[in-house]
């Protein structure tokens, strides 16, 4: 490694004017698909949930998307490049995650036969319980899309040097214009079409950098000792136990009522079974492609503290640093644009969702029972513009607050707010005979517990009562911390629950029988022709469509390997350009022909 490695690192970084045309291309196509969707959303359910139309591969492909952002390129990478594989157990709970949704929620969740997953909870749990979770799930998004926003927008700027302001504004309109136009229609299109593009090239970056290290062999020999160590579960004090609630975690975020949107877009249950073993897939490729190249960047590019003196965490530059230092010119606008969509992904799903709360869980049932379709699909859209807009303003009150440790915050988040909030929702599917106040209830009781363990449990507990005394050090703490968090407030919500079964006795008749016919309708397949009418079906149309802009896309990024580049930089955009066209051959090849259920 060269002597003045932080200039190198540095100048490596710079964005050429390819990687700008790149990025000025992707998000007028993102717009585009918005554009060319408008014609599929006649109903507030197309603009929701797609009318429950949406076959296999783009539902696998949205859910994937929206299960990681660009956290894990920056936080989660940082995580690899200091500690190496531990960090790929959240990535392992999300595997375990898509195929319990595959084996088991998955298809149940579209026979609940629902627009919103908040309406789902109310069949469960009743009129109470879906007010409480309307106003609990539009707040707590819009707040975690904020945070997403702005940390995309801190950490483009200090890396790449783009203007935070600016990247907050632009990421944001492009994200409410596309779901404004098309709906869950353009979001489930946009996030399948990412997915093509970000995973391929993550793959290149992965194979460029085992050649700059020498091959696989060169790499586990130069990688710092314990990063790729399993030993490190016995050896490192409580990591085992976070292993553990990092695994029971994504298991519950990916299995409850309130997430169970993802699945509300297929066509059937069918259709619900086949998304989920494609998520999971996607993510088993993942923990490849994303974790190999920070850990590589540990001894190929050891000094990016002095290269990024503005991070906080320099380490969270490590993926782009390594991907940039071996990429050819041109695909950094390529991986970039990946990045900025997979937090994207997660925030036009986020609006569109709420926007559906909003509209089919309180204005319809509280201020306008009467409102036809046309008029509740108005309000959706006004909603997804207003929520789009407190999105961008939360992002920009965050940014001149000048918010730190955005990445290690939204795990805390995660495990003190929506744990509580889960898992009423996951155990209201499996334990069927309780009463309608066990949810919102639950929720209060796992909130108590969350804001109490934490003075409770500190790590001077643990390592006075369980480490003999001896001092935690690096992300043990963090460890300790996430991991006995997690635990006890599963422990202490999921035991409230249990407990009402007790009040069973004394739920009125007619929500006894709500609940009982709830439960019957999970395990009632669904029979789209029966139930939605053959002719309503889009199959072919799905694929024409998405098929077509595949192709745009994947001859758009096969171009770009007239850029002057090494050969193997000019194979790499070949790859990723060719397997965007070859899907999309494949799909318009499958809509002159009637698409199986």
């Amino acid at each position: 490694m060269p002597t003045d490695v932080a200039g190198t690192v540095r100048d490596s970084l710079t964005m050429t004017s390819y990687d700008y045309a790149v990025l000025v291309f992707y998000f007028g196509f993102m717009l585009t698909i918005g554009w060319v969707f408008r014609r599929f959303v006649t109903s507030v359910s197309d603009y929701v949930r797609g009318g429950g139309k949406a076959l296999w591969w783009m539902v696998g492909g949205s859910a994937f998307m929206v299960a990681f952002s660009a956290w894990t390129f920056t936080g989660a990478a940082g995580e690899a490049y200091r500690t190496g594989w531990p960090i790929a157990i959240i990535y392992l709970g999300n595997i375990a995650g898509f195929v319990l949704n595959a084996l088991h929620f998955g298809p149940r969740f579209r026979q609940m036969r629902v627009v919103t997953g908040v309406e789902a909870i109310r069949k469960r749990f009743g009129k109470a319980s879906e007010q409480v979770f309307t106003w609990l799930q539009i707040p707590l998004g819009t707040l975690q899309a904020g945070i997403w926003l702005n940390a995309l927008g801190v950490f483009f700027s200090t890396v790449l040097g783009l203007d935070v302001a600016t990247t907050i504004t632009v990421t944001g309109a492009v994200v409410v214009c596309m779901a404004l136009v098309g709906g869950s229609w353009a979001v489930l299109a946009s996030d399948f079409i990412q997915v093509l593009i970000l995973m391929p090239v993550c793959a290149a970056v992965t194979v460029l950098v085992l050649v700059r290290a020498g091959g696989v062999g060169a790499f586990v020999e130069q990688v710092p000792a314990g990063h790729l160590d399993l030993g490190q579960l016995t050896s490192t004090p409580f990591l085992a136990l976070w292993g553990l609630a990092m695994i029971c975690k994504q298991i519950t975020s990916t299995n409850n009522l309130a997430d169970a949107g993802r699945y509300l877009c297929a066509k059937d249950g069918s259709h619900a079974r086949k998304a989920g073993f494609l998520g999971a897939g996607l993510f088993v490729i993942g923990i490849v492609i994303w974790f190999v190249p920070p850990m590589a960047a540990r001894f190929l590019l050891p000094d990016l503290a002095s290269a990024y003196p503005g991070l906080k965490n320099p380490s969270e530059a490590a993926y782009l640093a390594m991907a940039r230092d071996v990429m050819p010119v041109g695909m950094m606008g390529l991986l970039v644009s990946g990045i900025f969509a997979a937090t994207m992904s997660s925030m036009d799903a986020g609006l569109n969702k709420n926007a559906g709360v909003f509209v089919k869980n309180f204005y319809q049932p509280q201020i306008s029972p009467g409102a036809n379709d046309r008029q509740l699909l108005r309000v959706g859209k006004i909603a997804t513009l207003v929520l789009g807009g407190v999105v961008i303003a939360v992002a920009h009150w965050m940014n001149s607050r000048q918010e730190l440790g955005l990445f290690l915050l939204m795990q805390r988040i995660t495990i003190l707010v929506a744990v509580p909030v889960t898992v009423p929702l996951l155990l209201g599917l499996i334990v069927e005979r309780t009463p309608p106040w066990s949810a919102w209830s639950t929720v209060l009781v796992g909130f108590c517990c969350a804001l109490a363990v934490g003075p409770l449990l500190p790590p001077a507990w643990a390592v006075r009562i369980l480490n003999d005394g001896q001092p935690l050090v690096g992300p043990e703490k963090e460890y300790w911390t996430q991991g006995s968090q997690f635990f006890v407030i599963v422990l202490v919500s999921s035991t409230w629950f249990l407990l009402t079964r007790y009040g069973w006795t004394r739920v009125a008749p007619g929500q006894r029988a709500e609940v009982e016919q709830f439960h019957a309708r999970l395990r009632e397949p669904v029979d789209f022709a029966a139930e939605e009418g053959e002719a309503n079906a889009n199959d072919a149309r799905q694929s024409r469509v998405v098929g077509i802009l595949c192709l745009i896309y994947g001859g758009v990024v096969s171009g770009l390997v007239f850029i002057p580049n090494p050969w193997p930089g000019r194979l790499a955009f070949l790859g990723c350009g060719g397997l965007v066209l070859f899907i999309g051959w494949l799909l318009r090849r499958s809509a002159v022909r009637p698409a199986s259920s």
